[in-house]
């Protein structure tokens, strides 16, 4: 039955596929907060569940980060280098800083980098100066650390009402702080006139929800993530579909109790003829070709 005016959002795809896989990549380690870095307190997200209000240090949520860059890393850059498919990268500036050999690599395998801030912190607490220093900043960073400026940008939690214009003046292409749909769309700044194109993440098919309920499991994640896949592609048609964002952590997936998961879901798509597996950056640049602002 037809609902007129009710279509489900689809967009343009290569022939023959239906459905855009957008593989994102956090790299928050070694840019959360602590007061070593000059923080008022410790990071509260801690798969310990350990928090402490106060100007203490949390040695141990400092080092469960740290997997995330030592073995969390190698596991999926191996994974992704296998089934030779590119993904985007939401790296907090500082933390690449501290691992140019991962910088290297994401380069290396031709994958995006994509700025998710100067570090791992609240943007949506700073005023307008602060939040352009710290956007301005990030770009910089990354650019030196990759050599290629990101276009893409996804904040800590949420905006402010000054970060889309900010975004628009300082050069970004897309942002990804929004949940709202299946496909990119424009918006229009009002005070900057100019267009963004919204690349619309989503948090159901994200490896965080391991870590903020320890009672759902990676059979779980996997049995969700293929299914969530499996029914866009039945509601596509060859070249026409929507698009599916798999969120991922180095910390969270680069566990070998979750990685598996991982690795099994790769071996889904790869037996999927139908799937376009692209940056964040590629679907955004084929939406708006197709769709001008």
């Amino acid at each position: 039955m037809d609902f007129p005016g009710m279509d489900l959002p689809q967009m343009d795809l290569p022939a023959g596929k239906r459905v855009a896989l957008s593989i994102v990549v956090n790299v928050e380690e070694g840019s959360e907060m602590s007061v070593a870095r000059g923080d008022a307190g410790m990071e509260p997200v801690d798969e310990l569940a350990v928090f402490i209000k106060g100007p203490l240090r949390n040695y141990g949520n400092e080092s469960n980060y740290r997997y995330g860059i030592n073995a969390g890393a190698p596991r999926v850059l191996a994974l992704l280098a296998e089934h030779g498919v590119p993904a985007s990268w939401t790296v907090a500036a500082q933390a690449l800083e501290q691992c140019p050999d991962l910088a290297r690599a994401i380069v290396s395998l031709g994958h995006e980098p994509v700025s998710h801030g100067l570090r791992w912190v609240h943007q949506f607490k700073m005023d307008e100066a602060e939040e352009r220093a710290f956007i301005r900043g990030a770009a910089e960073s990354i650019e030196r650390t990759t050599g290629i400026r990101p276009r893409g940008w996804l904040s800590r939690y949420m905006l402010t009402d000054n970060t889309r214009r900010l975004l628009i003046e300082e050069g970004f292409a897309y942002h990804m702080d929004d949940y709202s749909n299946d496909i990119p769309f424009w918006d229009r700044d009002t005070v900057a006139g100019s267009p963004i194109v919204v690349m619309p993440y989503q948090v159901d098919t994200n490896d965080m929800k391991m870590w903020v309920s320890q009672s759902y499991t990676p059979r779980q994640w996997l049995e969700y993530a293929i299914d969530a896949l499996d029914h866009m592609r039945a509601e596509g048609t060859p070249g026409r579909g929507g698009m599916m964002s798999l969120g991922l952590h180095l910390r969270i997936i680069g566990r070998p109790g979750r990685f598996w998961a991982l690795a099994k879901f790769m071996e889904h798509v790869a037996a999927c003829d139908d799937v376009w597996i692209a940056t964040r950056g590629q679907i955004r640049d084929r939406f708006a070709q197709q769709v001008p602002a």
